[in-house]
């Protein structure tokens, strides 16, 4: 029996989903400690862009991730399951508006109260889907046996 390819496209489409909320996340802080306000701008205009791949990949990512985990019962799948509806919530109820809201603010110079507010908002609603999908990623590795889960204290 061949490698079922919805592996590899779940692997690398949550992988690669990842590593954009990553560089989204990082390019924040990174630009807010060392940049001026063009740049901040200029990172805030390439996250809407940047959305277009991450939301592709967390799509085939999560069709995939379905497909892959239907009929399984085992705890790694039941808790990646208990964690994908609050990555989903975040994302969408979250981190999207607040990426068009910091855009605008940022290109229109308005550097106020409100954006540093809904950009606080988005740091933390980042990091916590980052550690979730972490998570995920672990739990995935043991579900499929390339990761050991921890033996057992006595």
């Amino acid at each position: 029996m061949g490698h079922d390819p919805r592996k590899r496209l779940h692997a690398a489409a949550g992988a690669a989903g990842f590593t954009i909320i990553l560089i989204f996340w990082l390019g924040t802080v990174g630009t807010e400690l060392l940049g001026s306000q063009p740049m901040i701008a200029a990172v805030k205009g390439a996250i809407l862009w940047g959305m277009i791949p991450l939301i592709a990949c967390l799509a085939a990512a999560g069709a995939s991730g379905l497909a892959l985990g239907r009929r399984r019962t085992d705890p790694p799948i039941q808790r990646k399951r208990r964690r994908m509806p609050v990555i989903a919530l975040n994302g969408l109820l979250i981190l999207v508006p607040s990426a068009f809201f910091l855009a605008s603010r940022a290109s229109a110079g308005r550097f106020d109260g409100w954006f540093y507010g809904i950009q606080t908002l988005e740091l933390v609603a980042g990091a916590t889907n980052l550690a979730l999908l972490g998570l995920n990623l672990r739990d995935g590795l043991r579900a499929s046996g390339r990761l050991r889960a921890p033996a057992a204290t006595a």
